[in-house]
């Protein structure tokens, strides 16, 4: 067996052929792999990783048993998770955020949400410690760009998630790729997490069951619809013309609304999946029933959905401002008028404004609290 390194990787940043060529060079079979994984990506209820001593050896529901002594050679090469949990808040409409510290200090946040359905969550995760988009209404941007997750990063999200729906009572069906930063710039990690949290052989969530989002980069969405996942598409618009796009998102500069829109047609003819175009109602600022109107014409003859979403406050934005959501009478104005004149659109209930529930809001108090500890500690 190779010698661990004085720095493990977390056993969730490793591929099932990564973890087959280790077992191999131990002694043991590469055919392991699949159910030592599977039983870290929480598969089965009541299977918790090999950092939970369930004894030395684990009944799966294929019959076989992992080799004895497997689970502690794991232990000693590998580390059981990729962060640790740092907060826990639970909204009193159920919504669970978690903050995770990661290995080199840094946090980054994950998100369930319980579905309508009474057994059934749907998960968010974060691909980037950070953003570095600078979209002016969002609590993540203001803390700026950190670094890029990896993808067992990534996958302990999932796990962790997995969890938290199970110990609810309710099985966690979907993921979507909307927490912290912009997937579109760390598809390197991001497509190797999908591919283990989707594969039935590992995480067997399932592809479709997965949605990328991106505020509109055309090379992400191009080397996403290259990479064949069949995975859903979202795209953040939040305007549907350019000046008001770029006021409010600065990527919006570099792509214009129709060439953000042909990449995801180029992407939804690969993959047959229909686009979710992300809409945040704010105040006086893209919620006129004219906007509403324009962005029905620029779906016109598209297979694409509207997610209009309300707004959750997050204090002063970097440029200074303080948006407000939209009234619920013009967000309701605002979705009649989309679908009277033939656009698909629907409003997504705000979930845990009582637990800083929008992007990255959890990491910034956390942040802020630190920082009040220190000024209040005697030198």
């Amino acid at each position: 067996m190779p010698p661990s390194s004085p720095h493990p990787r977390p056993l969730a940043d490793l591929t099932a052929e990564e973890l087959g060529t280790w077992l191999e060079a131990g002694g043991f079979k590469a055919a392991h792999a699949g159910r030592v994984l599977r039983q870290l990506y929480a598969v089965e209820p009541g299977r918790h990783g090999i950092g939970t001593d369930h004894g030395e050896t684990t009944a799966h529901r294929d019959g076989m048993r992992l080799p004895a002594g497997l689970k502690q050679r794991l232990r000693s090469a590998y580390l059981p998770e990729a962060a640790t949990l740092a907060r826990r808040q639970v909204s009193e409409d159920g919504t669970t955020k978690l903050l995770l510290r990661l290995p080199d200090g840094r946090t980054v946040e994950s998100v369930l949400m319980p579905d309508y359905h009474p057994d059934r969550a749907a998960g968010c995760i974060s691909s980037q410690v950070g953003c570095a988009m600078g979209c002016d209404f969002c609590a993540t941007t203001q803390t700026g760009f950190e670094r890029n997750l990896t993808s067992g990063e990534i996958v302990e999200q999932f796990i962790r998630l997995r969890r938290e729906a199970r110990s609810a009572g309710r099985t966690l069906r979907t993921i979507v790729f909307m927490g912290m930063g912009e997937p579109m710039l760390n598809l390197k990690s991001v497509l190797p997490a999908v591919q283990r949290m989707a594969d039935p052989k590992i995480g067997a969530l399932g592809w479709r069951q997965i949605t990328i989002s991106t505020v509109g980069l055309v090379p992400g969405i191009e080397e996403l619809r290259e990479a064949d996942l069949g995975v859903h598409l979202a795209i953040s618009l939040h305007a549907p013309d350019d000046a008001t796009r770029a006021d409010l998102l600065p990527m919006g500069r570099r792509f214009a609304v129709q060439d953000v829109l042909a990449a995801a047609d180029r992407y939804q003819a690969r993959s047959g999946r229909i686009t979710t175009i992300q809409y945040c109602l704010l105040e006086g600022v893209n919620d006129s029933l004219a906007q509403a109107r324009e962005l029905a014409r620029l779906l016109k003859g598209r297979r694409m959905h509207v997610n209009l979403l309300r707004y959750n406050p997050t204090g002063l934005s970097l440029r200074g401002r303080a948006y407000a959501p939209s009234s619920l009478e013009k967000t309701e104005a605002f979705l009649a008028e989309l679908r009277a004149q033939g656009a698909v659109a629907h409003l997504r209930r705000a979930r845990g404004p009582d637990i800083d529930a929008a992007c990255g809001q959890l990491r910034k108090r956390e942040a802020q609290d630190g920082d009040k500890a220190q000024l209040t500690c005697p030198a």
